[in-house]
């Protein structure tokens, strides 16, 4: 029986930073109440696009695999994000690391995007059609925000994160998985007006919203992540405190707590890092993992409890039996190009557009 082993991982976070107390310079908040509500402190600003972070997660994750581009069969790259529609944003990061003969695609399920994608293939291993993967999950949702709205604007961020998938005779990688959607409520959590939806020049171009219903929310993203956790420790007949680390989806320090209650998890198994980067959707699972292991938190043959919820409303779950490394293969240089502005100039424009835009709304 074919495996999809996880042999290599990275990621990137872009270096702008922008914190709690920059937010409060232009919206009527502060730094206690987005911690009290979100767990969250700063969050990382692009300077670039969702592929160029793709890109440098994606050459991280090989050279920790110890594998040179062209021997990668396929990318999945998991965003809501993309830098266009037409073509994927997945084909961008092909051109970027040099394997034209790869089969590429782009995925959108949203925060969930990167459990959907290391569903879609490992499957894909364990079928033969493919042998080595890129499965990353990318992100820059800061491009969607309506930067007048605290209740949005203090929740997301930019990052990337990525591994490699490759066929395995052990018994390793992703044993267990659960996906779906609760699509009967899928616009409490929406960018609505952008896709061919929206009315050209119906509207002041460029603004977007975000619809976030909170509380109704964080009850469903209990819920859908609290089942589907429960259905593949029962696939994969464990119990939670065989679990050696849990490796939720970053979205509200609050459901992490409630999630890790529910699931009978205790805390030092649980791998937090919202504070530092906010939500950035299909990205923060695999960055969360990749600080799991860079603080010796993932052992050889670990295994690991993952779920997440998102727009759609998709939901998913994994448990993931690690392998025997832990340490990468080699170390890469690759890196974003230097950002010369604070996070807060990055933004300057949008700022100052949205104002604008909801002045003649």
């Amino acid at each position: 029986m074919r495996y999809a082993n996880i042999t290599g991982w990275g990621k990137c976070l872009p270096p702008a930073v922008l914190s709690n107390q920059d937010l409060s310079t232009f919206l009527d908040t502060s730094d206690d109440w987005i911690q009290s509500r979100t767990g969250i402190r700063a969050r990382r600003i692009a300077h670039v696009n969702t592929s160029d972070m793709a890109t440098v997660a994606a050459r991280q994750a090989l050279a920790a695999a110890g594998l040179e581009p062209h021997q990668i069969d396929g990318i999945i790259l998991a965003t809501a994000s993309p830098d266009t529609l037409v073509p994927s944003a997945a084909s961008a990061v092909q051109r970027n690391l040099g394997i034209p003969a790869a089969a590429v695609f782009d995925l959108n399920a949203a925060c969930t995007g990167f459990i959907y994608g290391l569903s879609v293939g490992s499957a894909m291993i364990r079928a033969g059609s493919m042998n080595r993967l890129l499965v990353i999950g990318a992100e820059r949702l800061t491009h969607y925000l309506d930067w007048t709205r605290r209740d949005t604007a203090v929740l997301f961020g930019d990052g990337a994160g990525a591994v490699v998938l490759e066929a395995s005779d052990a018994p390793c990688g992703l044993i267990a998985d659960k996906l779906g959607c609760d699509a009967e409520a899928r616009d409490i959590l929406a960018v609505p007006d952008s896709g061919t939806g929206r009315t050209r020049f119906a509207h002041v171009d460029g603004l977007f919203d975000v619809n976030f219903e909170g509380q109704e929310i964080f009850k469903r993203a209990v819920r859908g992540m609290g089942e589907a956790a429960a259905f593949v420790l029962d696939e994969a007949g464990v119990s939670p405190e065989h679990i050696d680390l849990m490796l939720p989806h970053q979205a509200n320090v609050r459901i992490i707590e409630t999630l890790a209650k529910k699931m009978a998890v205790p805390a030092d198994k649980v791998m937090v890092n919202i504070a530092d980067y906010g939500n950035t959707s299909a990205a923060t699972v695999p960055i969360a993992l990749c600080e799991a292991l860079e603080q010796g938190r993932i052992r050889p043959g670990a295994l690991l409890l993952t779920a997440a919820f998102g727009a759609g409303l998709t939901w998913g779950a994994g448990v993931i039996r690690w392998g025997e490394r832990v340490t990468p293969i080699r170390q890469s240089d690759a890196a974003l190009p230097p950002c010369e502005h604070s996070a807060l100039t990055l933004l300057a424009s949008a700022i100052e557009g949205c104002q604008q835009a909801n002045k003649q709304r």
